[in-house]
């Protein structure tokens, strides 16, 4: 009963392929560190957004790869 739960799960993750784990390992590392530096610098210097719009997504952007990177965790993508 357990086994069939823990491949139903991971079927539905999407983490299956070596590919995939190691694709959104890097997107989640990317959300973390390029999110919170260089999106509110292109927003606010380049695209002129407000500064505190600006920083508010690039901590919104911080939170999605840190949930995405325990995910991973959780699921024993990263080891």
């Amino acid at each position: 009963m357990t086994e069939n739960n823990e491949v139903e799960n991971e079927q539905v993750s999407g983490i299956e392929s070596k590919f995939n784990r190691i694709a959104l390992t890097v997107v989640a590392v990317l959300l973390i560190f390029v999110g919170p530096t260089y999106v509110p610098y292109v927003m606010a210097d380049v695209l002129g957004l407000e500064y505190f719009v600006s920083i508010g997504i690039g901590v919104v952007l911080l939170i999605v790869g840190l949930v995405m990177l325990i995910y991973l965790i959780r699921k024993k993508a990263i080891t």
